[in-house]
């Protein structure tokens, strides 16, 4: 059985909350927009660029690809890029606890990629700088699938690694990465410290939810020995 692990990257492998919050006020202020609450920014976290401005604006009749989305997504990516010049990634570190969870799931011959709101440029960056990129054999992003909860993504990490759906674990901390793994047929693995509440989680389809990077090759292991019922919703042994 091929065993596959898809991870989120925002909020799942790395706090990227300093830095998108930032990147995200000082766009609406390119546009002459009051920016949003940080509540309503982290909850966007996950979703494809214009998607994200998109639900920010609140305005269902305004088209992705046209008028102030696309502005703004522009004026988001270029702050995000000044950010990322004038201070390196001090502003998206690792949670605690996930490099040594990588190498213990690579040694454990678990397959793993990531499927992220990022783009491609974007997550290949932030992986090279904490010197991640050799755990990984799918990455997918938001430039070349549809956002999130749409399965497209995972639906080719999946195809890549040669794997079935039923095999698959995604790893998110957000309702978009769980309704993403339920749409694809794959398992939904919460986690606790990225910027979604655990009851959202949950009303999205979690089986489980890890409150530390820690539990999760416990976690995992129970998954694929079919006994998630034994653990706690929140924590494992």
């Amino acid at each position: 059985m091929t065993q596959l692990v898809v991870f989120d990257c925002d909020g799942t492998l790395v706090d990227s909350q300093s830095v998108i919050l930032a990147a995200m006020r000082a766009a609406f202020a390119a546009q002459s927009l009051s920016p949003p609450a940080d509540e309503a920014i982290r909850r966007i976290v996950g979703l494809s660029l214009p998607q994200a401005v998109h639900a920010l604006l609140g305005d269902d009749r305004l088209p992705l690809d046209q008028g102030i989305v696309p502005a703004l997504a522009d004026s988001y990516k270029n702050a995000f890029i000044d950010l990322r010049h004038s201070h390196g990634h001090r502003h998206e570190p690792l949670y605690p606890g996930i490099e040594d969870t990588l190498i213990a799931l690579g040694e454990a011959g678990v397959l793993m990629g990531i499927a992220t709101g990022k783009s491609m440029r974007g997550l290949v960056s932030i992986l090279e700088h904490h010197g991640l990129s050799d755990h990984f054999i799918s990455l997918q992003t938001a430039d070349l699938h549809p956002s999130k909860p749409h399965p497209a993504m995972l639906e080719a990490a999946i195809r890549e690694a040669g794997a079935k759906a039923e095999q698959t674990i995604l790893i998110g901390d957000t309702s978009y990465d769980m309704l993403m793994a339920k749409n694809a047929g794959a398992i939904g693995l919460g986690v606790s410290w990225g910027y979604h509440a655990p009851e959202d989680l949950e009303a999205a389809g979690a089986h489980i939810i890890a409150d530390e990077a820690g539990q999760l090759p416990s976690v995992i292991t129970g998954l694929y020995a079919g006994v998630p019922a034994i653990m706690s919703k929140r924590t494992v042994p």
